[in-house]
């Protein structure tokens, strides 16, 4: 039998340090309409908490610089390759001609050592960014990734504040002083995406700011990690919530957090009201982890925009199209694509057989089937001697799937353990479990469990991040969390009531998690699988057609409804963050018959687990285009497809 999760080329990019120039500070750079400008992609060494990493760069900096141009410019971008690979630079969300989107619909990749000079056109007012699109799991892991902000021409597009700071919010794997190894053959991690143990904000892992007391800054949040979801709070602020990736909010409204899914921006004005030290924190139902700090001074901004900042504005575009949009809110979809996973980790020869879910190992069935637990497919094992092992403390065995006494973690059969590598991923930073908030200094500090184990075994099990975490609870199984717009009982972040089937059974997503998965649950598994045993669709409920094979047709001046659904039928259901290039923006129109209360242009939609997401796609601009979950590895495990847009017919 061929083995799946067997791989005959294991040749990985390079990751050593000696001769390579240090990373730079990353640097912002304002270009008028006609400037021209050069971007090298070059590796750097740059220091990571403890460690010295290779990293890839735009201009010796992780971000890349952050290109500010007003609204309506086009500027000329010349791109030299000195990476690993051959390259593509894409522009993300802008509405630029699509020759110079940046993917290979568009242009023949950029060799190593040569140059491509694309036209960059911004004609809508946000936050975008630049990254690759060749292997884009191991690029913008790797630091290819920067920010283009865009200046309104309409000078009360935002509202008044002191300053503006753009922030990327990453996580990025560490394992032995080195970013965890990536194959040059193929991708891997590619049933969740490649989570990491290491935040970085900007490019940091310990970012420290400063703000003045009674200050408004806006913040341009951009989340460039491969698959994880970030929720940013910032407690002893005032946020307010006025823009998203392509434009203003309909109404401003104060929230405590805000989400980001893959790709996503999200534009935040914050106001500090008092003196004192801060900290921007990622918060999970089960754990929080501190982003950065910020210092606020009793220096006095000048001017003062507090009164400003207390007035919630309704923006009469946005208001405008709310009555444009209300014929498409009953009307049926023109598409449906349909969000499914299909999963081959093969099956044992010659021995008796049994069934679990690698999230759920104590969910065991003689049977092919999913886990009524995440609704993920159970993975065959030999059903006869088989012992179960800690990958992170492999003296820990047992013949039942119980968790380590040590860290906490779920004792996975021993074969996938040693298939997998069974590598520590240590954590690095500073994340707590949520129980234990307030006790939290924002340095990671560890707690003792009751056996006497110090609670830094905590922080040292597959879960990748800053920190500790509960034993015995997990993101997935039956935590509650906070909504971005400061969150109600018993429903989502986006108001919405948990899902229950007909038999009254709560559907894995909504009751949860919130949809989310915050870690990775099976991290040995995970890391073993590849195009070749899980292979990501995006299907055509009306053609039956799947990924590259779709083939769609739209006109400039198109209204589209496309129906999103993430299918819980899957072999493993999770949410996608779904995106579409340059063609045009949409609106949210409801998640799960939910009208959406506030509206604004967007580019990348989360879709969660089991849920229904309706958008509007206003097209606008004619070439070849690309849609895809912006999931790295989902991406490169071939979750995309194309479409053309034809002149207005």
């Amino acid at each position: 039998m061929h083995d799946p999760t067997s791989h005959s080329h294991t040749i990985e990019f390079p990751r050593e340090t000696e001769g390579l120039p240090e990373a730079r500070r990353t640097e912002l750079v304002e270009l008028a309409d006609g400037d021209e400008f050069e971007l090298e992609i070059m590796p750097v060494k740059k220091r990571v908490g403890d460690a010295t990493v290779r990293m890839l760069t735009y201009n010796g900096s992780v971000p890349g610089p952050t290109l500010k141009v007003a609204q309506g410019g086009t500027i000329t971008v010349r791109v030299t390759n000195h990476g690993d690979l051959d390259a593509t630079v894409h522009w993300h969300g802008l509405r630029l001609e699509n020759r110079y989107d940046g993917t290979h619909d568009t242009q023949a990749p950029i060799p190593v050592h040569e140059t491509f000079t694309y036209q960059v056109h911004v004609p809508d007012p946000g936050a975008y960014w630049y990254h690759p699109h060749i292997r884009e799991d191991y690029g913008q892991e790797m630091g290819l990734y920067g920010n283009i902000l865009v200046t309104p021409s309409d000078p009360d597009f935002w509202p008044a504040a002191n300053r503006e700071l753009p922030l990327t919010l990453d996580d990025i794997l560490i394992e032995g002083g080195q970013i965890a190894a990536f194959r040059e053959s193929e991708t891997t991690h590619v049933a969740m995406g490649r989570f990491g143990n290491v935040m970085l904000v900007a490019g940091e892992p310990d970012l420290s700011l400063e703000a003045k007391r009674g200050e408004v800054v806006r913040f341009y949040f951009t989340n460039t990690a491969n698959t994880r979801v970030f929720n940013a709070t910032l407690p002893g602020a005032q946020m307010k919530l006025v823009g998203a990736d392509a434009g203003h909010y309909e109404h401003e409204e104060l929230v405590e957090e805000v989400l980001l899914a893959p790709s996503e921006r999200v534009v935040v004005d914050v106001l500090f009201p008092d003196a004192g030290e801060l900290e921007l924190e990622h918060r999970t139902p089960e754990r929080t982890y501190r982003l950065a700090s910020i210092a606020v001074t009793d220096q006095q901004p000048e001017p003062s925009y507090a009164d400003e900042f207390a007035h919630l504005r309704t923006n009469r575009d946005m208001a405008e199209l709310r009555k444009r949009i209300e014929p498409f809110l009953q009307a049926p979809a023109d598409k449906t694509l349909a969000f499914v996973a299909e999963m081959d980790m093969g099956v044992p020869e010659g021995v008796p057989v049994v069934y679990a879910c690698p999230m759920h190992p104590e969910v065991v069935s003689d049977e092919p089937g999913s886990c009524p637990k995440c609704g993920m497919k159970l993975l065959a094992q030999a059903a006869e001697g088989t012992t179960y092992v800690c990958p992170m403390h492999p003296e820990v065995t047992s013949e039942k799937p119980d968790r380590c006494p040590k860290c906490g973690m779920r004792l996975l059969p021993a074969n996938l353990v040693e298939a997998g590598g069974g590598h520590d991923h240590e954590h690095h930073g500073h994340g707590h479990d949520s129980h234990d908030h307030e006790d939290h200094h924002g340095h990671g500090h560890h707690r003792h469990n009751d056996e006497g184990e110090a609670g830094e075994e905590h922080g040292k099990h597959g879960h990748h991040g800053h920190g500790d975490e509960h034993p015995g609870a997990r993101a997935g199984d039956e935590a509650q969390g906070h909504g971005q717009h400061g969150g109600h009982e018993g429903h989502d972040q986006h108001g919405h009531h948990g899902h229950h089937d007909q038999h009254g059974e709560p559907e894995h997503g909504h009751d949860t998690a919130q949809g989310i998965e915050w870690e990775d649950d099976m991290v040995e598994v995970n890391r073993m699988t590849t195009p070749a045993n899980m292979r990501w669709k995006l299907v055509d409920r009306e053609t039956g057609a799947e990924n590259a094979q779709i083939d769609w047709t739209f006109h400039v001046g198109d209204q589209v409804k496309l129906r999103l659904v993430n299918e819980m039928d899957s072999d493993h259901p999770m949410p996608h963050p779904f995106h579409v290039h340059g063609a045009g923006r949409f609106l949210i129109l409801a998640r799960d018959d939910v009208v959406e209360p506030n509206l604004v242009w967007k580019d990348t939609v989360l879709v969660r687990t089991g849920e229904t997401v309706d958008i509007l796609l206003d097209v606008t601009n004619p070439g070849r285009w690309m849609a895809h979950c912006h999931i790295a590895e989902h991406h490169e495990s071939g979750m995309m497809f194309s479409f053309n847009v034809a002149p207005t017919a």
